[in-house]
Formats: structure tokens, sequence, C-alpha cells
């Protein structure tokens, strides 16, 4: 008989209905449920997609004795960390409190009755593995804290008005520094320390795709000419899509590689990975001409058309897992693919198969194969592509998670304004889903956090809805000019000025959790930074100097770290450096920048707004002057340089 998630719309929540366990969502009445009957409080956070979620579900938590004991002894709570973030975001704080490490998912808390945390893990086997408690399985584990709450243990008790005193506690910054441009020379050191030379990226394994280091690199290149940030960059790109974390045959990145190669992914898939990649490669091809990475950008984009949207809308992410293990539907076996590679007339298929990485000895798990190439792709792969994508559609796609999240779509839309620039197919595409998104999750003045298509959105906007939402109706604002753009932003940064701001300290949310914003740019860019970034733009835009303000105190407050570890910052870096420099805006008529749309993409001051103002030459200006100006696109570039 299902439990109570049946009646939830997160889909991660509704996959654990049919569990023995008795779930609660997230709710007042479980916690005076636990109040009355004297009972610890479990909380398992955990999101779709995730891998080590779906084991713990089937060790765990379709286990009947681990289910018996939650049900006789816990108040057990299922948590959607992409739904509620501002839960996650508490807990994780918990968890790191408690363990002295970074957390993860599954998130596993215990909890008073009165919800005062004092023990965090993350997978929890059913069976103990050693003698001490980290090694305590969750029978065991779950026995042992059911007897202490029922006996009222004090220590346990005062553990956990300890931890939650600590929590309590606001950690300011230790002094201010001036910023400086310098800083970014520290930036390149710490990045250089951390760079893998034979494979790109930053971290030997797992490996994640750290986008906007990537973005910050590109930013010091562009400015300072720095070779060594091109080549760690442009290196890394190149790294990154040849294949295997890069799915070469339905396109977009999987969420990282468990190798140092980039070879073997975790085969999920993250709208806010491949919404920042998208930027990211698009950026390259337009400042470095490569164009495979501009076929990288295309094939991100086309792969969340056309395998994860609906109404124009994005889904949030796709699974890892299908017909019960890791990564079944995205690798072959060398027989299969020869086989069909024959059939459909190739005399070559076993070079073909040795060129794509696919042998009989396979580079997976059991003989099977990643789809790579280590050189240059052929041209020969455009055709075996399809009959690779043919193979794959006799196999169970993997769960998609289809709620749509503000904040991660307007990632990608960000990213297909750029590519629209090159492409006006993704002009299009960008301008429907972006007002598919205010349309759904802008209601009556009100922005939302996630919702399912087609279902009323409940769960109100946190700041990194805000901050995304705002940047790409400013990027929409620099490729259209349509000032409806441009006020709906205006009013979403004063909403989140009003919500979420207090003297350079950013919070993530203000209602039942008030948690402090990360300024870190960890699993995607810092929420802190990409409000910077908006308030800089419409300072610059509208003149309003109040803006600039804003962004100063943010990065003032952060400043000493920034100074100290900016590998660490590097989006808020970027907007330092921005800050220091001054914008430049090409003023020109709305028929001039239009046409002239891809010339103006390719500029290499990546801090140029564009403002129409009837003006039928191209004016360069400052923030409170213009320079010069000319009806020659071509010279845009060199007037903005000669500025400095």
């Amino acid at each position: 008989m299902p439990n109570r998630l049946e009646k939830e719309d997160s889909p991660y929540l509704r996959q654990h209905k049919d569990n023995p366990v008795d779930w609660w969502p997230w709710c007042d009445e479980a916690f005076q449920k636990a109040k009355e009957q004297n009972k610890a409080i479990f909380i398992s956070i955990g999101y779709s997609s995730c891998h080590w979620c779906h084991v713990m579900e089937e060790k765990v938590f379709e286990n009947q004795t681990c289910a018996e004991i939650l049900n006789e002894s816990f108040i057990a709570i299922k948590v959607d960390r992409e739904e509620r973030p501002d839960i996650d975001k508490y807990y994780q704080e918990v968890y790191m409190l408690l363990n002295r490490r970074a957390g993860g998912w599954p998130t596993s808390i215990f909890c008073t009755p009165e919800n005062k945390p004092f023990f965090a893990g993350t997978y929890i086997p059913p069976e103990s593995q050693q003698g001490s408690i980290e090694g305590m399985g969750f029978v065991e584990l779950t026995q042992l804290i059911a007897r202490k709450v029922k006996e009222k243990d004090e220590k346990l008790w005062e553990n956990a008005d300890e931890i939650e005193g600590f929590i309590k506690q606001p950690e300011h910054p230790k002094e201010a520094t001036v910023l400086k441009e310098e800083f970014y020379k520290t930036f390149l050191t710490q990045a250089k320390n951390n760079y893998d030379t034979r494979n790109g990226g930053f971290s030997q394994k797992p490996k994640f795709p750290h986008a906007t280091t990537l973005n910050t690199l590109m930013v010091i290149e562009r400015i300072y000419k720095d070779k060594a940030a091109k080549a760690m960059l442009t290196h890394t790109l190149s790294e990154m899509k040849k294949g295997g974390m890069y799915d070469l045959v339905d396109g977009a990145f999987c969420r990282y590689s468990v190798d140092e190669r980039w070879l073997i992914p975790h085969f999920e898939k993250m709208l806010y990975d491949n919404g920042l990649l998208c930027g990211i490669y698009t950026d390259a091809y337009l400042a470095y001409g490569d164009a495979s990475h501009l076929q990288t950008a295309r094939e991100i984009a086309d792969f969340w058309q056309n395998y994860m949207s609906e109404d124009n809308l994005f889904y949030s992410a796709s699974d890892a897992d299908s017909e019960g293990e890791e990564g079944t539907y995205f690798v072959y076996s060398y027989d299969e693919v020869c086989e069909a590679l024959k059939s459909a007339g190739y005399n070559d298929a076993d070079r073909m198969c040795q060129e794509m990485d696919i042998s009989p000895h396979g580079n997976f798990e059991h003989g099977k194969s990643v789809v790579r190439f280590e050189k240059e792709i052929p041209e020969w792969f455009a055709d075996v592509k399809i009959i690779l994508q043919d193979i794959r559609a006799q196999r169970e796609y993997p769960f998609i998670d289809k709620k749509v999240q503000t904040s991660w779509s307007a990632m990608l839309i960000n990213g297909l304004f750029k590519l629209g620039a090159v492409d006006n197919k993704y002009h299009e595409m960008a301008k429907k889903s972006l007002d598919a998104l205010l349309e759904s999750m802008y209601l009556d003045n009100v922005l939302y956090h996630t919702t399912l298509i087609h279902k009323v959105p409940k769960i109100e906007a946190f700041l990194e809805d805000y901050a995304f939402l705002s940047q790409a109706l400013l990027s929409a604002y620099k490729y259209t000019q349509d000032e409806i753009y441009l006020i709906t932003a205006h009013k979403l940064i004063n909403r989140a000025l009003e919500r979420f701001y207090d003297q350079g300290l950013w919070n993530f949310s203000d209602g039942e959790f008030s948690v402090k914003a990360e300024t870190t740019d960890n699993t995607y860019t810092s929420s802190v930074s990409i409000m910077i970034d908006t308030m800089l733009t419409l300072s610059t835009l509208l003149e309003d100097e109040k803006y600039a303000h804003f962004a100063f105190k943010t990065m003032e407050y952060n400043s000493y770290d920034l100074g100290r570890r900016p590998i660490y910052y590097p989006y808020m870096l970027t907007q330092a450096i921005r800050y220091i420099k001054e914008d430049r805006v090409v003023k020109s008529s709305v028929a001039n920048l239009e046409q002239n749309a891809y010339e103006l993409a390719k500029l290499d001051y990546p801090f140029t707004l564009l403002r129409a103002d009837g003006n039928k030459e191209f004016m360069i200006c400052g923030k409170t002057s213009c320079f010069a100006n000319s009806n020659d696109v071509k010279k845009v570039n060199e007037l903005i340089s000669n500025s400095f």
C-alpha cells in the first residue's frame, strides 16, 4: 500500500511512495507527531537522478527490518533537495559541522523529537561494517538511537543543543581587503597548482567540469592575454568532449567522471551543468573560432530540446540507472555495434569500432564500452551516430525528473541566447523558453522555485532563482533590446535586495529556514556572484549607481577570502575585475544591433553591453561618458580597446 508520498508532486518523493517505510513529506504535522509520541526524527535528503540514493532505497528503505525499526521508533521524513534547497543547505551545514568534511547525497540526518540534529551521515548500509560508530549499519544505528531517545539520554540532548547553537551563530569575515586586479594572478597560481596537465581539469578523480573556473580563465585570457590561462581552458574543453562524461551519441554532459580521463561518468545528466557548459563552449567558439566547441554547444542545446523539454520548458535531470543498473542505456558491446555497422554496409566495422574505443574487452564494466574518440571525430560518425541511437532506442530510457526549476532553466536560457548570436534557431528557442518560464513561474508578481509542467507552483523562489533568472532576462535584453525583459529583471533584482540582502551579506532563503547563501562556486556558480553580475549590469544600463554600490558592498564583505583564495570564488573574481575596469556599452539602433549580433558577440572585451538608442552609428561608451563612434562594426573592437 503506498505511503503518504503518493500525494506529492516531486518525482523523487514519488519514487519512494511504495517503500515499506511510513514516510512523511516535510510538514508541520510530522514534527508535531514526533513531539507527541517522543520519537526521534530521521530526515533523508536526496534527488531523483542520484545513483547512491537509489542504492540506499534498494538496500535500506526496501529492507523490511530497516522499515520496521523506522516505523516503530522514528518519524521518517523524505526531502527532495532540488525542490527544497533551503532545507538541504541547512542540513549540509549540519553534516559539515559534525563530520568536518563536505557531505553529499543521500544525506541521512537524525534529530531529537524537537528536531534538533545530533547525527549526520550519507549512504548508510543496512549492516554494520566495523566496530566504530562510523561503520555502524542502519539497523544497529537506528536501534541505538531509538533506545537513547526512549531513555531520554542527557548526553544526546546536550550534544543536540550544542550543535544547534553552533549552526545559529553566523560567521562574518575577519576584515575587508581592497579589491585589486592582481587577485587574478593568485587565481592563476592556484589554478595551475590544481591543474591536470595530461587530461585537463582541476582535480584527479572524481572529476567535475568546474564551469565557472573555465569561464574565469577565459575572462583573464581575453583581458590580460595570458597564455597559460588560454592553454588550461582550451585543453580542458577539448579533453572534456572526447566522449565519456560527454555523451557523443545523444549529446550533453553527464554530471562527473569517476576517472581522471573524463571517460567513465556517473551517467546522470543535470540541467545546471549543461546550461553553464552550453554558454562556456559558445563563448570559447566566439573567442577562438574552434568549430568543434560550437558543435558541442549545439548538441547540448539540441539534446535538452529533443529529450528533456515539453511546451518550451526544460526538465531538470535524467537518471544514471535504467533496467536496474547504472549506465545500461549508454554503453555498447563490441558485437552489437560491429553487427549493426556491417548490416548498414560498412566494410571496415572493426577499424571504426577501434576508433570509437569500442573493443571486445570494453572500457567500462562487464565488457561494455563508452563511445570515445582520442583524436578528432571523423566525418563518418555523423551517420554512425544515428545507428548508435537506433541501438539505444531498443532500451529502456533512464528515468527523467520532469520538474521545472527556475534557476536551472535560466542557466540554459542564458546559454541559448549566447548561442543564438551564432544561429538564430537558438535565439528563438531562448525567447520561447524564457517566456514560457515566466508564464509558469512568475505569477501575480510572485516568483516560484519549482513545479511540474501544467501544475501550479507552490514553493516560492530562493535567491538562486532571482539571480539566474535576472541574468537570463538581461541576456534576453542584450540580444533582443526588448525593454520588457529589462523591466522584469529590474523588478526581480529589487525584490531580491528586499528579501535577501543585509549589508553585504546575502541569505539564500528567508522563510522557514533562513540560510546564508554560499559565496563559493561549488556545484554551480554562487547565486551571490550572479547577483553581483546582474546588479553591475543594471547599474550600467540604468545609469543608477546604487546597484553598483550594493555589488561593491557584497564583494567588500567577501574580499578577505576573495583575495586569498580566489580559486574558490572564480565568478566573484570576474565581477571584481569588471568593477575595477568598468563596463563598455555599444550603443546603436535596434536594426544595427540585430544585424550585427554575431560580430558584436565576438568582441574581445568580456564586459561589453548593448543598448539601443536610435544612433545610426556604433557609439562606444563607459558608465558616465562616451569615447568614440564608427559606422563600421569591424572597428568596434579597436575602439573599445583604445578606450582604456
